[in-house]
């Protein structure tokens, strides 16, 4: 549904009558295939001036997609090609969108049909493409509309304001939950429409209420004539004041700098002073003399602050600047040389973090963060003195044991780059298993399917790139009646191995895999701390599986897949403890035996 409103002058008053009209877009039932879009410049519906039919569609929901748009548009006329302009790093929707048509007929057609047409609950907003940038920066024929009535949207403002020219664009300021904040603006294609605008709208009514319409002015212009009117001040503040000083005392402190038009100190209800006060100059020089002789000024005891009288809403965004800039001041002093670690034991406090890494340089503090209770959270912080310091400890100290666990060690990042990054990581990971749809192809890995080793003569255990164990497919949590000690139940099918068999070229007969377990050195927990946390799931993966595979060939994959799903510990116990490993096995038979309900499954020891 979208709103419409005429404008009609009586007197001095404008009248914006407001109708309804009702626009059902149609559902997106597939996804279209695109061409990249090439936009160009547009100025209207002027083809000497816009040879190109590139409109530019705003306001969309993030969930919009191009397949939508298209059918959408393609009602209209042929769609040469449509882009959703995306975030480069999270490919989330920036909320607007590029439509192309083959000709400018079609592209003047969508302007006036769809402009405002709901899309996912959401009035979109058109207009034509401005590829040169000259075009929207010169502010020609923009104008400024305030005091609007809350009710008037995107449609009014510019049905009410297409009566004086051709509108380039239009558009009601709104905030974070889509509300007008009761000021707009319209770009007209001339600078005579926007004059006509001013002439014939500013100081009438529109729903009742009295707007203001003018030349819009760019922010930077606007601030340096906000500055110019600030450093003419006359208005001054005084806190700090002791509580015996009057009106009248405040008057007389002032009054040598030159005329003043009023001093007035601050009182609550009963009549006590709150501290602080205003005073009130005839001319700008006086009250710049008063603050620049008594700002930080002994009176009676207390330092006086005196300074020009601002606004709540200017101290708070003066406030605000003054933090973010301290915010980044801070995070450049400490980029490069602030260090994470986390897997920490929880006996180890800051100054047993700080004697650790204090062998690789000067270090400025050092922080184990704690709980309400004070107990450690296993993270924490060190801080270095220079990037080369905190470099080489981030080389040397990943991965190495303190104490009975291996820490993790690594540059210091903010949580919003954090968030990115990750993000960035699940996206390109998704799409790698998107790729890997050839089960059988050799090397590849499917997410979430269970892990598959080999037999024993050619074997080459393949491992997530993140390190990370996924729950197998056949391994499901565990059911009530099937809870086995341990690691989760398989489902109750069989389930074939990702990978295929291997295939030999001609003439290549293979030989049958070898039952003798082959010579390999144990495992130790000295060998896995000196490793990342990714390679010690791989390496002790390995060694169960050369401790399995000759007792159980055919099963020695999933049973190793199996019981990766346990710690990284209890896993080195069970390549030190044959027994331990002949029960965990034995487990892993029954489990396979009675949810894969196949016969001729025996226990064996290892």
């Amino acid at each position: 549904m979208t709103s419409t409103s005429s404008v009609t002058s009586t007197g001095d008053n404008v009248t914006a009558t407001t109708t309804t009209t009702t626009t059902t877009s149609p559902p997106s039932t597939q996804q279209q295939e695109q061409l990249p879009l090439t936009s160009s410049s547009s100025s209207g519906a002027n083809d000497a001036i816009n040879p190109s039919a590139s409109l530019y569609v705003g306001e969309l929901d993030p969930s919009v997609t191009e397949a939508m748009l298209f059918e959408m548009f393609n009602m209209v006329g042929p769609v040469a090609s449509i882009r959703v302009c995306r975030d480069a790093v999270t490919r989330r929707s920036l909320g607007y969108a590029y439509v192309n048509f083959h000709n400018m007929a079609d592209g003047e057609r969508a302007l006036d049909s769809l402009n405002y047409t709901l899309i996912k609950g959401k009035p979109c907003r058109m207009m034509w493409s401005q590829r040169d940038p000259s075009l929207r920066k010169t502010g020609s024929g923009n104008i400024f509309i305030k005091n609007l009535d809350l009710a008037i949207d995107n449609k009014a403002l510019h049905d009410t304001f297409s009566a004086f020219g051709n509108i380039l664009s239009c558009k009601i300021a709104t905030d974070e939950s889509g509300n007008s904040k009761g000021y707009g603006f319209v770009h007209y294609e001339t600078e005579e429409a926007a004059e006509n605008a001013i002439k014939h709208v500013n100081g009438m009514l529109l729903n009742d209420k009295k707007v203001f319409v003018g030349h819009h002015i760019a922010r930077k212009e606007r601030q340096a004539q906000i500055d110019i009117l600030r450093s003419k001040f006359t208005n001054v503040y005084v806190k700090n004041l002791d509580v015996d000083i009057s009106d009248e005392n405040l008057y007389d402190i002032f009054v040598k700098y030159g005329p003043v038009t009023s001093a007035l100190v601050s009182r609550d209800e009963d009549g006590t002073s709150k501290g602080f006060g205003f005073v009130n100059f005839e001319n700008s020089e006086d009250a710049h003399k008063a603050v620049d002789d008594l700002n930080e000024k002994e009176i009676n005891g207390k330092v006086l602050y005196v300074g020009r009288a601002q606004k709540k809403s200017e101290r708070e965004e003066e406030l605000r600047r003054q933090y973010e800039q301290a915010k980044l001041e801070k995070l450049a002093k400490y980029q490069g040389v602030n260090l994470y670690i986390k897997n920490l034991d929880d006996d180890i406090d800051d100054e047993k973090l700080g004697q650790e890494f204090s062998v690789y340089g000067v270090i400025t503090s050092a922080k184990i963060m704690r709980d309400e209770k004070n107990n450690s959270k296993g993270f924490g912080f060190v801080c270095f003195s220079s990037p080369d310091e905190a470099t080489k400890a981030v080389t040397e100290m990943n991965g190495r044991t303190i104490g009975s666990k291996p820490i993790y060690v690594a540059l210091a990042q903010r949580k919003e780059v954090r968030r990115s990054q990750l993000e960035a990581q699940m996206n390109q990971r998704n799409q790698m298993q998107m790729q890997q749809t050839v089960v059988g192809t050799p090397g590849s890995y499917m997410g979430g399917a269970p892990m598959f080793y080999a037999p024993a003569g050619g074997f080459h255990p393949i491992f997530p790139p993140s390190g990370k164990m996924p729950r197998p497919r056949w391994v499901p949590p565990p059911q009530q009646g099937h809870h086995m000690p341990g690691f989760a139940a398989p489902r109750a099918y069989p389930m074939r191995p990702p990978f295929g068999p291997r295939v030999y070229p001609p003439g290549v007969t293979p030989s049958p895999p070898s039952l003798q377990q082959p010579d390999h050195p144990s495992l130790t927990a000295k060998q896995l701390a000196l490793v990342s946390p990714e390679e010690q799931k791989q390496m002790l993966g390995e060694a169960l599986y050369m401790k399995i595979a000759p007792k159980q060939p055919e099963l020695a994959g999933k049973i190793t897949g199996m019981l990766l799903e346990m710690d990284n510990k209890q896993l080195l116990d069970l390549v030190e403890d044959q027994k331990a490993l002949e029960g965990k096995v034995n487990e892993a038979l029954l489990v396979l035996h009675e949810f894969k309900n196949t016969d001729g499954l025996e226990t064996a020891d290892v």
